[in-house]
Formats: structure tokens, sequence, C-alpha cells
């Protein structure tokens, strides 16, 4: 798909600001699990934590996304109980997803055109950093598989001891910032869903959408993007562009 004049120029413009390009991993970097659904994990991570803290509140019980039900028994596990709760359970939870995460990174393959967006990336001088709701270890093991572990500074994974700093909360991003020692504001966040952008806001950097949906990438625009693409293309073209004029 070829970029319009105005999608060239707005790509441009943000990467002149940019010293560093900050990538979500499920999504912009692989399609980690794919078009299978994570109710599974979500579902035997629910099992662990009922047979620690009993019935579960409805939020949870409904949760069918492995993600989303680790922010919410964090939730749970703060909310008026007749006994304690046991913290170890949500130590657990997380523990369950790092494995399943461990085994998608596998077989996961790169999002198309991928490694020509680093290179074309790392050649304007931009620095490189993931940050993800997935853990660190099993993204530091897809990137080394593939021999991209050099290209990036830093991964900053989901944080195993608090599971509210997962985005849309911005703690990632702002160790990224702080990690990079750039104003936020040099920093481009590219990521395919609201909580990235949220968290993206929440943080100062610049924010790029990256999906093929036509409703979210509507809700993106509506929500603040500074601009939303359906593939790497148009950034490869914009960063091309200016790597010609330097």
């Amino acid at each position: 798909m070829s970029e319009t004049p105005d999608e060239q120029e707005a790509l441009r413009q943000l990467l002149v600001r940019s010293r560093a390009v900050l990538l979500d991993f499920d999504g912009p970097v692989t399609a980690l699990f794919g078009n299978t659904p994570t109710a599974p994990v979500a579902h035997e991570i629910k099992d662990a934590v009922r047979g620690a803290w009993g019935t579960l509140d409805p939020d949870v019980e409904n949760c069918e996304d492995s993600h989303h039900v680790l922010r919410r028994v964090r939730d749970m596990f703060e909310r008026p109980a007749l006994f304690p709760r046991d913290r170890a359970a949500l130590e657990q939870a997380e523990a369950i997803v790092t494995r399943y995460e461990h085994v998608a990174v596998r077989s996961a393959t790169p999002t198309p055109d991928l490694g020509e967006l680093l290179d074309v990336l790392l050649d304007l001088g931009m620095r490189l950093m993931i940050v993800s709701n997935n853990s660190d270890g099993p993204i530091w093991e897809y990137l080394k598989r593939l021999g991209l572990q050099s290209k990036f500074d830093a991964v900053l994974g989901r944080d195993p001891h608090e599971l509210r700093h997962m985005k849309p909360d911005p703690d990632s991003v702002n160790r990224a910032v702080n990690h990079l020692k750039l104003p936020a504001s040099a920093c481009l966040l590219v990521g395919d869903q609201l909580s990235d952008l949220k968290a993206a806001q929440a943080a100062g950097t610049r924010f790029i959408g990256y999906t093929r949906s036509v409703e979210r990438t509507a809700e993106m625009r509506k929500h603040g993007a500074d601009w939303v693409v359906p593939s790497h293309e148009p950034l490869i073209g914009a960063a091309r562009q200016l790597s010609a004029v330097n």
C-alpha cells in the first residue's frame, strides 16, 4: 500500500523529532499467539487462583484474556475479604502466563517487514527498545533466536512483582525513557492497542498506532494518536526518505 503525501510528511516529522523508537512486542514485532485465543491460559490462571483464594469475583471469573485476567486478579487481591488473600497466588498467575509466552516465542514469526524497519531506523541513528506487557525473558529468547538482540538497547517487559504496572500504566514506557536518558518527547512508541496509546500519552511520548482494524484505527485517531499505520511499510518509506536526505 502506497502512503499518501500527507502520511509521508506526518511520519517524516515524527521521525525527525525522535531519537528513539519504542516498540510494543506483541503486534509490531510478532503476533505472539497468532489467532489462537488466550482463554485456556486465563482458565489455568483462574483455576490456580481459585484454589488459593476460593470463589473468584465476577470480573475475574468472566475474563477470558490472559493479560486482562492478571490485572483483574491483582485488583481482587486488595478488595475486602473474610480472610487475607495469599500474594503467592499473584506470583503463580504471572508465572503461568510467562510459561505460555516461553512456549509461544519458540515458533513465533516476525511481523512482516520487521527486519527492514529495524535496520532503516538504526541507519537514522535511532535507539530501539521494546516496552511490553509480555515478560522480558520470552522476549529476549525470541530476539536471540532470530539474531535481533543486538539491535535493541533494552527490553522492558511485564513487572512480575506489580501487575498493575502493565500498560495502560506508563511504568514500562517511563522506565524506557529513563534508561535512554532522553526527554519523553524525543521518544516514539509504536503499539497496536489503545492501552499502548494511553501509556504513551501518560508518559509524554509520541505514538504511532499499528493496526489493520478499521475500528481500532478510528479509536486511536479519536483518542489522539499522532498517526496510525496498517503495516510497517509507511514508516519504512518515511525513514528511507530521511536517510536519503541525510
